[in-house]
């Protein structure tokens, strides 16, 4: 089937109607039908059949009576979060994160591992032993996880369940397509979701984070990708792939060449913003800097490593950071504008950084994004931080268990 641009376009009617009780519920429950019916803006008729439905299949559970104002009592129905489970499964700048998550939302356990090498054999064995870390560890019978969501970079075949992976072949990089979803399937016989990092990360943050009011937002993922919500849905585009904010023609590239540094937001960047070359090429280069002291060696050097320098106040570390902030801010100045969103979320690992990193990105914004818009988005470091990308895909895949019921 084509895929559609927003979420919401690949829903039956039902199955909006099922999302939105589940989610009043999961959002504000115990509650009445009568109150459901008021958040939802359903008849008490419709309600009362979903909700019964509901009670059969065991989502909800009847709870205490609550106080009558005359005439029968009302029962309350509230979640029944042990229902089910889902596992959620992302890759942050630092790690590797799974979680067990009850259809509450809530994190049963979890298990955090180091990223691997960004060989794809590597990417898929290491999702399948933290996958089977987190299920040896945890006391829940596995015929009761009813999803598996996995978000992860790159560009995917949402199909076909695979994804186009960038491999190093000689002097270059190729691509080879790694068929995640139906490997992860065949190992584990549970449905899996597979879907962007940004964009599960922005649902997460969504759905978890936010006021409920909040209806349209961005999530920038450390400096390679973007989440985005539109009017409470999220979009994908017409391949699903939407987000992907910079562009690449490795043929023609000295054509399109920035010096490394410089703020040219449409190039394609690395993830760190380059804060982990520039930091290794300054050592080599003679310069002093505690970055060194936390990471080892010059060839050990890594974000972290530049992280805690700069929040002790080394100069290079703190130069990087700021720099680095800049260029996040020129970058998101252009989405800003480009959006309107309510909010701006920056995470992926970046949001360690701290205010140093954000205090540059949103003074960079306030410049060159026009008022209109600067003024109307809040931009905040990721509230789910390195659990962000797992929790999101955990939280979509409760989002389609609630559709499909």
């Amino acid at each position: 089937m084509k895929e559609i641009g927003f979420d919401d376009d690949l829903m039956s009617g039902r199955g909006r109607k099922s999302l939105a009780i589940l989610e009043a519920i999961r959002r504000q429950g115990p509650l009445t039908k009568t109150d459901i019916s008021k958040l939802v803006k359903l008849n008490i008729v419709t309600v009362s059949n979903y909700v019964n439905d509901f009670i059969q299949k065991r989502l909800i559970l009847e709870k205490d009576i609550d106080v009558s104002t005359g005439g029968r009592r009302p029962v309350l129905v509230q979640l029944n979060k042990e229902a089910g489970y889902v596992i959620g499964v992302g890759f942050n700048l630092f790690n590797s994160v799974a979680l067990l998550v009850d259809l509450e939302g809530n994190v049963v356990n979890d298990l955090k591992m180091s990223r691997p090498d960004e060989r794809a054999t590597s990417v898929m064995d290491h999702l399948v032993e933290i996958i089977e870390g987190l299920l040896s560890r945890s006391k829940v019978e596995k015929e009761k996880v009813q999803k598996i969501g996995i978000g992860i970079a790159g560009l995917l075949d949402k199909g076909g369940g695979s994804l186009r992976w960038p491999e190093k072949m000689g002097e270059g990089f190729g691509y080879i397509y790694v068929p995640i979803r139906n490997e992860i399937e065949r190992r584990f016989g549970i449905p899996v979701l597979l879907e962007n990092d940004a964009t599960v990360a922005a649902f997460g943050e969504y759905w978890l984070s936010l006021d409920p009011q909040i209806k349209h937002l961005l999530f920038m993922f450390a400096g390679a990708g973007l989440g985005i919500v539109i009017n409470g849905e999220i979009y994908r585009g017409a391949s699903g792939n939407a987000g992907e904010y910079a562009i690449q023609n490795p043929v023609q590239d000295d054509k399109f060449n920035c010096y490394e540094g410089n703020p040219c937001f449409l190039k394609k960047w690395t993830a760190d913003i380059s804060m982990v070359a520039l930091a290794k090429k300054a050592l080599r280069e003679g310069m002093q800097s505690e970055i060194l002291k936390y990471a080892g060696s010059i060839d050990k050097v890594d974000l972290q490593a530049v992280f805690k320098a700069a929040k002790f106040g080394d100069r290079l570390a703190v130069e990087l950071v700021e720099h680095a902030g800049v260029r996040l801010g020129v970058k998101a100045a252009w989405l800003i504008n480009l959006f309107n969103p309510e909010v701006l979320v920056i995470g992926g690992g970046l949001e360690e950084a701290g205010a140093l990193l954000m205090d540059a990105v949103k003074k960079t914004i306030s410049g060159w994004a026009f008022p209109e818009m600067a003024n109307a988005c809040k931009i905040i470091p990721s509230r789910l931080g390195e659990n962000a990308v797992a929790l999101g895909a955990a939280s979509l895949s409760i989002r389609d268990i609630f559709v499909q019921s």
